[in-house]
């Protein structure tokens, strides 16, 4: 209590005296309790609010400070609760039971675009308030010769309406296309072995991959462009409905697709190398496409520029 008063400038015989003042009491030892829990905060920014109880406590319990329930309300009051880890959802159901295919990519390097597609579901966070969130979720194709997204859709649920919203914009670009070799690769999920999704790609032709097991790695390219939307382009972005997240994520799209080089694609945008083919000149080493093309010889396809003719053009084609 002698801290208490010195922090208001008066002495603890003065506090004593004014009983009438009982409002006043009252704000001043939330005030004081406040300016605690700012303290330790400063010290330990995650520390919980039963913990920064039990501090205060036993620091002033003998200078009657407030209550424990109205301890924690000061906390809740002023929005100083330390937000929950966020619980990560399962966006990928495999236990399905409805027919699969196998991985056709393990060892296949594309040479243009409309090669191979690869596709993914993520989540991402609404916050309904400063605890309570919910997700939605956002599904994306990507060219993975030219690193584009092509298809994109954000649900509220992860039903398979919404990845066949991204499937029939990226199938727009192959309108008016002939002789199109195309290999669609997913995980194993319900929604991509659906049969509505199967179907449609079965009547574009489009070959069908699946990943074999759980390793992120059988559909890295994948998991990439999920790491870069969410954990760089959507930033410490808060979202409080589902529209501010479509909203972002077209602005996101845009700048990947047509502003943000790319190291995989010699530091080209995306959008620039739609009509290039050949080996990508990449600026990074990839362990795994040089073993590829080691053993198999790339046939480059016709009627295209070389996205690298200074490069030996070695690897495989789509077919072969």
């Amino acid at each position: 209590m002698t801290d208490l008063c010195a922090l208001f400038g008066v002495s603890k015989q003065a506090y004593y005296q004014y009983d009438e003042n009982a409002a006043l009491a009252k704000s001043a030892r939330e005030a004081f309790a406040l300016q605690f829990i700012h303290d330790i905060r400063g010290l330990d920014p995650g520390i919980g609010g039963m913990k920064l109880w039990y501090m205060y406590h036993k620091k002033f319990g003998c200078d009657n400070p407030i209550g424990r329930d109205r301890f924690c309300e000061i906390i809740d009051r002023h929005n100083l609760k330390v937000r929950h880890k966020i619980r990560k959802p399962k966006t990928t159901d495999s236990t399905h039971g409805l027919p699969t295919y196998p991985n056709l990519v393990r060892d296949f390097i594309p040479t243009a675009a409309n090669q191979l597609w690869v596709s993914d579901i993520t989540y991402i966070v609404i916050m309904d308030s400063d605890i309570q969130y919910h997700f939605c979720y956002l599904s994306l194709i990507l060219d993975a010769f030219t690193e584009e997204i092509v298809g994109w859709c954000i649900g509220p649920t992860l039903d398979t309406l919404y990845p066949m919203e991204a499937l029939n914009m990226a199938l727009k670009r192959l309108e008016g296309k002939e002789d199109v070799q195309l290999i669609h690769h997913s995980d194993r999920g319900c929604q991509y072995a659906s049969n509505e999704y199967i179907n449609k790609l079965k009547s574009y032709n489009i070959q069908i991959s699946m990943t074999e097991s759980g390793d992120p790695k059988d559909n890295a390219q994948a998991e990439r462009i999920n790491n870069t939307m969410k954990n760089e382009l959507l930033k410490d972005k808060v979202f409080r409905n589902i529209d501010e997240v479509v909203a972002a994520v077209s602005v996101a799209v845009d700048f990947y697709n047509n502003q943000r080089p790319h190291m995989s694609i010699g530091m080209l945008v995306p959008s620039e190398a739609i009509n290039l083919c050949g080996d990508r000149n990449m600026k990074w080493k990839s362990y795994r496409l040089e073993a590829i093309k080691r053993n198999q010889q790339l046939e480059i396809p016709e009627n295209c520029l070389l996205l690298s003719s200074s490069q030996p053009l070695t690897g495989i084609r789509l077919g072969k």
